[in-house]
């Protein structure tokens, strides 16, 4: 029933799924641009609309009543980032302990112009030997899709030219807020 829904509403609004959906049970999905909060909307969407159960980091402040139920029930899982602590041991271990996990990341950790990305999405990967799957929204055409499956090589810096190369031509809501940093 969800994925009916979320159908509807992608279709109502004009936005469409395009592309194979992922052929594994466990992946890191990095969702490239991030530049607005709809970002997060379009895309949990997009999945809903193809069944695939996503799971979402997001800071803990956002869980306060009423919202942390809507969170909860949309697989965002909370983050605590004052605590010190390696967040990609835990998420590796997560990967581990379940049947089924497709972690979505921003690896620009934020909707502001940020041309260094993160790398822990690939750290995570690599630890749990998962594939990184390239999703991307386009504003432009009104489009998602969660493109091909990277295989980590241990190669940080070379790997990382390929994926942000991958997202040169993208069409972010907000381009000014978008870089690859190449």
């Amino acid at each position: 029933m969800r994925a009916k829904i979320s159908r509807v509403i992608m279709k109502m609004c004009g936005w469409k799924y395009i592309g194979a959906i992922p052929e594994v049970k466990k992946a890191v999905v990095i969702a490239v641009p991030h530049t607005s909060n709809w970002d997060f909307v379009w895309g949990k969407l997009a999945f809903l609309s193809h069944n695939i159960p996503t799971t979402v980091l997001m800071k803990k402040e956002m869980f306060v009543f009423p919202f942390n139920y809507i969170l909860k029930s949309w697989g965002v899982m909370p983050v605590d980032r004052s605590k010190k602590g390696n967040m990609t041991d835990q998420l590796a271990k997560e990967f581990a302990s379940r049947d089924s996990l497709y972690l979505s990341l921003a690896p620009e950790a934020s909707r502001s112009l940020r041309p260094e990305w993160k790398r822990g999405f690939y750290f995570i990967a690599l630890k749990a030997n998962v594939p990184i799957y390239l999703a991307e929204i386009d504003y432009e055409e009104k489009t998602l899709s969660c493109g091909e499956a990277f295989y980590p090589t241990g190669n940080v810096d070379e790997d990382m030219l390929k994926i942000k190369s991958k997202y040169l031509n993208c069409k972010p809501k907000y381009p000014e807020n978008f870089s690859t940093g190449l």
